[in-house]
């Protein structure tokens, strides 16, 4: 059957009460950045636009959008960061962790600081799982007409993980579904939860060898 269909060009607004396009591709990993300034004060941010890519090597991209942020002039200033994985015990202080006054994020969200150990970053102790990274680009965004706009796109190789051993099992597997992760959802204020019982599971087709 036919379905209705909204249709709409972005460059023309969706005509919706709020933009969809980021509770479409989602929900989403959330970027939690932590960075340090060339004066050495440290920085922690929750990017909405976040997401790994390739296996190897290992590759994390994240965007700022609106301006550029603390956290991708220093990304740009020192070439390096770390991401912090947000379960839902650190959702509250992820979330004050966003705030836009100039304080000590770690301080306000009463989280603990940890110097990496390849990278010159801050990571958040309470995380589960931290990955450390060097930056391979920081590009602002041009559109298809080449008209710049305020976004600034980073990509970071990891060259470090940490995760807590409360996460891997007895037979040495990383359990995701321990760390209770939070995901972007769109909207205004929408998270989700990833637990256990949302688990399913479908292996990749297989095309049988021809009987000789």
């Amino acid at each position: 059957m036919q379905q209705v269909i909204h249709s709409y060009n972005p460059a023309e607004g969706h005509g919706l009460a709020h933009d969809p396009l980021n509770a479409i591709v989602g929900p989403r990993p959330i970027g939690w950045i932590g960075t340090k300034s060339k004066e050495g004060v440290l920085n922690l941010a929750p990017f909405s636009f976040f997401n790994l890519f390739n296996y190897k090597p290992p590759v994390l991209i994240f965007s700022g959008t609106g301006s550029k942020k603390d956290t991708i002039q220093n990304v740009i200033d020192s070439g390096e960061f770390t991401w912090n994985l947000v379960t839902r015990e650190l959702a509250e202080q992820m979330n004050l962790s966003s705030i836009p006054d100039d304080v000590d994020e770690f301080e306000f969200a009463k989280l603990t600081a940890l110097a990496g150990e390849v990278v010159d970053a801050p990571r958040v102790a309470e995380s589960l799982v931290t990955m450390e990274c060097k930056l391979l680009s920081c590009e602002q965004l041009k559109d298809l007409d080449g008209v710049m706009y305020p976004t600034w796109i980073a990509i970071g190789q990891v060259v470090r993980v940490h995760i807590a051993r409360s996460m891997i099992d007895e037979n040495n597997i990383y359990q995701a579904h321990r760390a209770r992760r939070v995901l972007r959802a769109g909207g205004p204020a929408n998270y989700y939860e990833i637990t256990e019982d949302t688990l399913f599971k479908m292996h990749r087709p297989t095309i049988d060898e021809p009987k000789s």
